[in-house]
This record gives C-alpha cells, structure tokens and sequence, in this order.
C-alpha cells in the first residue's frame, strides 16, 4: 500500500470526529500525498489556518532578502523611520523574525476593526516601547509579528504583503491557496470552523495565557473567524489557506518545484537552520527558532528532528518540511480545537516514518 492510500484510509477513519481534514505531502518536488476526508471538503477548500500562516509571512520576507530587498540585519529605522522609538534604533528584521523584537503585545484596546486599520496599528508599534532590548530575549509574537513584517515589506516595495505574497506564488501555481486576507471572489470556497463541545475551558485557558498581549476580544473563536468581515481583515500572523497550498510554498522554498525554485539552494540553510535558542519569556518553553519558522516537527522536539521546520496554527493545524530528507507536509481541518494536535502529529509522524 502506498503513502496515498495509507494517509487516505486513516483520514477516512478519523472523519468521523474530525469533520473534515485534508493532507498533503511533497517529496523533492513531487505530490505524493493529497488526501480529503469529510463532506464536502476537496483539495481545494481553504481553511482559516491560525498561525499555520506564519510559515508564508515568514517566506515572504526570506525570498526578498534573498533577492537583495531587504536584509536581516539592516535597521528596521531605515526603511520604517518612525520604528526607532524607545531605543528601537537597533531593532533588524533577524529580529522580528526570531520573535525576540520585544514587541508581543497588541494595544488593549484592540478590536477586529483596529486590526483591519494598518496605519494606525502600525503606528501603535513604531512608537511602542519594547518590553527589552531588541535581540536580548524572546516571546512569541502571536499577532505583531505579522504585522511587523507587513509593515516592513510594505515599507521596503511599495506594495501590500498580500500582493507580494500573491507575485511570489504565481509561479508555483498557488496563488490562489494561500492569502493573509479572503478575497471576496473566493469565499464560496471556505469550510467554515466548528468548535467541539466541551472547549470553553480550553479557550478560557488560553485566554488567560495569551492575556498580556492579545486582548480577550481578539482570541480566536470560530464564530469570530467565520465572519466574512475578519477573513477580509489582512492578517500576517495567520493565513486562509489550503493543505496543498502551504506545502508547496514549503517545497518551493526548499528545493525545486515545477522548475521553480523560491530561493537560491545556497540561502536554504541559512533560512531554516537555528537563528535563536532562548526560554521563550512569557510561555517558559525553550523555543529553537530559525529565521522566521520554529525548528522541531510538531510532536517532536528540535533535537529529535533538527531538518524539519515550519509552524503549527492554534485548531491543530501544521505545516513543515524537512530539509534533509526533502519533504514538506501538511494538514488542514474543520474542528477548530486548540487542544486538537493529535491527528497533525499522528499523521505527521506516519508521513515522516515513511520518508524522512
């Protein structure tokens, strides 16, 4: 039996409780996997992700340093004057990337309309003072860091993220399967987010951990994220896309796919080997970040498997790839449940036993 029908007969049994899943797998450039379970879901269904996204934000702004438009380790104050507020100055994009900018918190008062207003809150961060010196600690930077990036790229082409994201994928045939905000036009192919019984407590949880630096309004719930009016909101730190999608980006940032390549075979492990290793401040954790993307397989520590890289998305979806054995992976589903990893990891770990 072949990976295919080995990832398509355990996605079928689990339905059931999943609701609807999808799965897909590239191997050096190669579709090996794309997998569906449940009604109506197809390839093509996109999915509210959470921070699954990351891992196309953090994309975009390697393949424009890779292409001599940006650069890690220029001042963010060079292209974004106002960024240099309480001692800023120094602040770089390595840092932003790596989470440890000093800049985790959205303003209190933040709202879905203030998150839909870039000027002003980007403005809010530009003149906010970090909670410590830039590159001296970490925290993970759920919601600003996609915004940092916004801005920063925004500052350094002219052009949104999510036109840029747009130009960067069209080669690899993806445009239309990643997006940081749901274009009107393909809303009609959105599985909407259910939530399972008994996750109130799980979400008054995160709330409370998540408290100092997204608002309680902003924790995401799926009645808030089914909402035409958020998925129009561009959102940096999270994405809409579909499993197929975000593992081609994937494979297109690792190694050929289509005769395209994302960035120069030279840049790959510059990009996703170990940026930081630090205790992240807030969470406790010990976090292994590379530029822009966490180091470890999710369900397996970056020790256990230092090749693979990407990010998972609160509701249990993931995508990563391993650069030693050339795969990318990923998984989408319909139950939106923080506590809900274990079919990422579980078919995560059947994919990876396979091939990497």
């Amino acid at each position: 039996m072949d990976l295919q029908e080995v990832v398509q007969r355990r996605i079928d049994e689990l339905a059931g409780t999943e609701l609807g899943l999808q799965v897909a797998v590239y191997r050096h450039g190669e579709l090996v996997v794309d997998a569906v379970a449940g009604d109506g879901v197809t390839s093509e269904t996109l999915y509210w992700a959470a921070s699954t996204g990351k891992g196309a934000s953090a994309t975009v702004a390697n393949v424009l340093v890779d292409r001599g438009v940006l650069d890690y380790d220029q001042p963010i104050v060079d292209l974004w004057p106002e960024f240099g507020a309480h001692g800023k100055d120094r602040a770089t994009l390595r840092h932003v990337l790596t989470h440890s900018v000093g800049l985790p918190a959205l303003p209190a008062d933040t709202t879905p309309e203030l998150l839909a207003d870039t000027p002003r809150i980007t403005a809010y961060l530009a003149a906010a003072e970090p909670w410590w010196e830039p590159g001296t600690k970490m925290t993970y930077h759920a919601e600003t860091v996609g915004l940092l990036l916004g801005e920063i790229v925004r500052r350094a082409t002219g052009r949104t993220i999510s036109a840029v994201l747009r130009e960067i994928v069209e080669p690899l045939g993806i445009a239309d399967d990643v997006f940081f905000a749901l274009p009107a036009d393909q809303r009609h192919r959105l599985a909407e987010l259910v939530e399972p019984d008994g996750a109130e407590e799980t979400f008054a949880t995160l709330a409370g951990m998540f408290a100092q630096v997204v608002p309680p309004v902003m924790q995401p719930r799926a009645a808030e994220l089914n909402r035409p009016e958020r998925l129009a909101i561009e959102d940096p730190s999270s994405g809409i896309l579909n499993a197929r999608g975000i593992a081609k980006l994937y494979a297109g940032l690792i190694g050929e796919v289509d005769g395209v390549r994302l960035v120069r075979p030279e840049s790959v492990p510059l990009i996703t080997g170990p940026a930081l290793v630090a205790s992240d401040e807030l969470l406790g954790n010990e976090a292994t970040l590379a530029l822009g993307y966490a180091i470890g397989r999710l369900g397996s520590s970056a020790q256990e498997s230092p090749a693979s890289f990407g990010w998972p998305g609160m509701g249990g979806s993931v995508a990563w790839a391993d650069t030693r054995a050339g795969v990318t992976f990923a998984l989408t589903r319909t139950l939106f449940d923080p506590a809900g990893s274990a079919s990422a990891i579980e078919i995560g770990n059947l994919v990876a036993k396979a091939l990497c």
